[in-house]
């Protein structure tokens, strides 16, 4: 499924970081520049930027397009309506101390959840919202640190009373995948969208004709050319775990749970009821 982050609404700063997974090694080098540069960027030409950055003026406006902007212009004027407090300033320099380093961090699960906010589309949201509430049994996978996600998904499905189950093991996520059909759900979620995990559960749920789902940080990604709705996380962090994109998705599937309930309250509060009854012996 292709996914298109040009809305209006959505705010210039969080189309750029949408789509920095995307990008180029050459359009990553801009759009970076442009995020922490955001008032020299509004003031230079399209030509200043790119002698800054090493690039080519044609790499420039690339990396416009791509983000989804008619041109350069286009984004300068976005950017420049943006509220400037929005905009994240990072020297990536050494903190001074524990605690500053843990104050970039909060900023960054901030920045996170702000951005993918900012990329969510309501109709893509409804959609997900659908394929959730109207499965006959939903598979879930991820591994690594997106694999802690998939679990807490699973855990949300089983509060809403909902056919659900989520192996561990990556292969049997896969075997699970291969015996789903018409009627379930395959939900599969990778920040990167090219570990190859993920992406071959998907490719089985699809040819066995269930519907699929993916949460990921990379829409051009080859998990999200395969799932029927995209649910993008934004975040952008140096290292292999990334922990600010970890909370964008643990928080778009908590948005999913939140608004499940909403829809059909009473049967969520008697699920709930039930489920805490049960547990309630164990309590000290």
């Amino acid at each position: 499924m292709t996914v298109d982050l040009r809305g209006p609404s959505v705010p210039a700063s969080s189309r750029l970081r949408s789509v920095l997974p995307k990008l180029s090694d050459a359009e990553r080098r801009v759009a970076l520049w442009m995020l922490k540069n955001v008032d020299l960027s509004i003031r230079q030409s399209m030509s200043a930027i790119a002698q800054a950055t090493d690039v080519s003026d044609t790499t420039v406006l690339r990396m416009c397009r791509t983000a989804g902007f008619e041109g350069f212009t286009d984004l300068k004027l976005a950017l420049a309506q943006e509220p400037r407090e929005a905009i994240e300033h990072s020297s990536g320099e050494p903190e001074a101390s524990a605690l500053q380093a843990a104050g970039r961090l909060f900023r960054a699960i901030t920045q996170a959840l702000n951005d993918t906010f900012g990329v969510l589309d309501e109709a893509t949201f409804a959609k997900a919202l659908d394929l959730v509430a109207n499965a006959k049994h939903i598979m879930v996978g991820g591994v690594g640190g997106s694999g802690i996600v998939a679990q807490a998904f699973y855990q949300r499905c089983i509060r809403l009373g909902l056919r659900c189950d989520a192996p561990i093991d990556s292969q049997l996520q896969i075997m699970h995948a291969a015996l789903t059909g018409p009627g379930d759900l395959v939900v599969a979620i990778s920040y990167s969208g090219i570990t190859s995990d993920p992406v071959l559960v998907l490719q089985e749920a699809k040819a066995r004709g269930a519907s699929t789902l993916c949460i990921t940080g990379n829409s051009s990604s080859a998990l999200a050319r395969l799932a029927d709705v995209v649910l993008v996380s934004v975040s952008h962090e140096q290292g292999s775990e990334p922990m600010a994109a970890q909370i964008a998705q643990m928080t778009l599937v908590d948005a999913l749970y939140a608004a499940l309930v909403a829809r059909n309250p009473e049967p969520a509060q008697l699920t709930e009821e039930r489920m805490v009854n049960a547990i309630l012996p164990k309590s000290i």
